[in-house]
């Protein structure tokens, strides 16, 4: 029976099981007797497999196809009526001929098999800032997956109620044919199509679909953000605690930052680090003049492979129980999980991620690169006490960051907020070659949102000059970079827990404790600054980290900034006129600082 009387869900409900033809259409109510009897069909089937109860209560053990383990970003695409409005940076495709085509893919594709209905809520029921999804999945795995990541449940329809502020998402499996697999977002429709994809980057339609590229387009629409960042709070040893939201592109450290347990030296004196989200927050004008941020999701959809008690306790901990582990390795000895990274000694008998016993002179990995877990907020030992706040946490910073061998300082501040909106649009990484610190490929990623924006990014961008003059009281802009190497090709700066002292910096900054050298690119700190109390770090077996290397990773090298500026241009002339006029100024000031 549907749980609701809310035309446009019962349509969308109506027309998708017409074509896709499913057996029977269940409700998702959200009860935990409904979960453990979805959790049961799954084991029986073989969907998933029960992890030692002892040792990983309520966890669970799933494997994708060997076709299906990552998203796919040559299979996403923005679906809006005109191309020009999707942008450069996006695949695009007309809305009508996406919706043909994927009906035609998934016409009669859930024949014998059941439709599941999830109302989802992307945000605390109830709450302002939150939004309200539907996905229909064919997947039992999807299901679960989306109880953990998304708040689910009757409670959702009831807030709903008649309203059309819905995001209809439709999930068939198909048969999971990479050659038919398409990933679809229609921003103007409040739709999201997916298909022949069980992996969960994919088809967890609440989080990439959802979460970033539909509600980037309804923030720019009505006044807020939907960004990949991370939020997290600072306690000091007085009790206060201040919020800071960052992006980084993949392999930048995001949910370590998230996670981050400062160095001793501080924990005896009573700071503390609170994880609000690990990788997106909606941010929202509030009535005080300051932004406030919310963690839309409800749980961790973590990369597995490097998770350990050292490079992330708090991640490690958050999926001991009620976690669903996916591509990882399997341990039949004991019934648990390993991967590569997790400890040094992987167990004998292991079964790799495609099923077979693992050889370990084969030279392939026992858990897929891109295994993941998908893990309960609640379990994080540094969750926030407020990360479920219906008005979400002020923010004080924000920081962008990325992997720069030598043109980034460790932090620099950004003059204002135009000039942080240029800061950020820059971002990038780079590969670096295995020649003493030669740099290798630039590659930008705006505010870590390149793959997630839905819709042209210099509209975007336009979007976030726009929402700086709305803010009374603008949150400082920095820019961080953990990875400077030496001339040898080391890093010399030990990151990790290490990097709280940066954090304390950033604070400073913001509460006006601490003055900065202005550079050509923006504010500096002074190296007295940084608190290194107590920092323990051989850079190299004749070289220990000190006040000197600290400040050659402040140091501005213009000769690298004017071969930054080169690769900027490229990227700006790839948006055209919709490029704002504050970026174009910012990037004039930049070549003419650093001739």
């Amino acid at each position: 029976m549907p749980l609701t009387a809310n035309k446009k869900v019962l349509k969308f409900v109506e027309d998708s099981a017409a074509l896709t033809q499913p057996d029977r259409i269940v409700w998702i109510d959200g009860s935990e007797e409904q979960m453990n009897a979805l959790r049961e069909e799954a084991v029986r089937t073989g969907e998933m497999i029960r992890l030692n109860e002892e040792k990983l209560p309520g966890c669970y053990y799933h494997r994708t196809r060997v076709n299906d383990v990552a998203r796919v970003e040559n299979r996403t695409f923005i679906c809006c009526r005109e191309e020009k409005n999707a942008g450069p940076t996006n695949h695009w495709m007309e809305p009508q001929e996406a919706y043909k085509m994927a009906s035609d893919i998934v016409r009669g594709k859930m024949k014998g098999r059941t439709m599941y209905v999830i109302p989802y809520s992307m945000g605390p029921v109830g709450s302002k800032f939150s939004k309200i999804g539907i996905e229909l999945t064919d997947s039992i795995y999807v299901v679960l997956n989306m109880n953990i990541m998304t708040r689910v449940g009757k409670n959702v329809l009831d807030v709903l109620g008649d309203s059309e502020d819905v995001v209809c998402g439709l999930h068939a499996m198909c048969d999971v044919e990479e050659e038919n697999r398409y990933i679809l977002q229609f921003p103007e429709d409040n739709a999201i199509w997916s298909c022949n994809s069980a992996y969960g980057g994919n088809v967890l339609q609440g989080k990439k679909c959802f979460a970033l590229r539909i509600a980037s387009y309804q923030g720019k629409n009505e006044g807020w953000m939907a960004e990949h960042m991370l939020i997290l709070g600072v306690e000091n040893p007085q009790g206060e605690t201040k919020y800071i939201a960052a992006a980084f592109p993949s392999a930048c450290g995001k949910t370590n930052l998230a996670m981050l347990i400062p160095p001793e030296v501080y924990r005896k004196k009573g700071y503390k680090v609170w994880c609000v989200g690990d990788d997106i927050a909606w941010i929202r004008v509030g009535k005080d003049g300051r932004l406030w941020a919310i963690n839309p999701e409800a749980g961790f959809f973590g990369v597995a492979p490097g998770t350990n008690v050292k490079s992330n306790p708090n991640a490690l901990k958050s999926t001991q129980r009620d976690t669903i582990f996916t591509n990882v390795a399997y341990n039949p000895t004991d019934n648990t999980v390993w991967w590569e990274g997790l400890d040094k000694n992987p167990p004998e008998g292991l079964i790799e991620w495609k099923g077979s016993v693992w050889d370990r002179s084969s030279g392939e990995k026992a858990a897929h690169p891109n295994s993941r877990f998908t893990a309960p907020a609640r379990n994080c030992p540094c969750i926030s006490k407020h990360w479920e706040d219906a008005e979400g946490v002020p923010l004080s910073a924000i920081i962008f960051g990325g992997r720069r061998a030598k043109t980034a300082p460790l932090v620099y501040e950004s003059r204002d907020w135009d000039h942080g909106v240029f800061v950020g649009s820059v971002m990038a990484s780079e590969t670096t070659a295995a020649a003493a610190g030669a740099v290798g490929v630039v590659r930008r990623d705006p505010m870590a949102m390149l793959p997630f924006c839905g819709y042209h990014m210099g509209d975007y961008f336009a979007h976030w000059i726009d929402m700086g003059k709305k803010v009374a009281k603008q949150p400082k802009i920095f820019n961080v970079n953990w990875f400077r190497l030496d001339e040898d090709g080391h890093f010399m700066w030990p990151g990790f827990g290490d990097n709280f002292r940066v954090l304390e910096w950033i604070l400073k900054r913001c509460d006006g404790e601490v003055g900065a050298q202005e550079t050509a690119i923006g504010y500096v700190p002074n190296a007295e600054d940084i608190n290194l109390d107590e920092l323990d770090y051989q850079i190299t077996e004749t070289r220990k980290f000190d006040r000197d290397a600290l400040r050659e990773i402040l140091s501005v090298e213009k000769e690298y900034w004017r071969e930054d500026c080169k690769s900027i241009h490229e990227f700006y002339d790839k948006l055209g006129d919709r490029l704002p006029e504050e970026l174009k100024k910012s990037l004039e000031t930049l070549e003419n600082n650093i001739k």
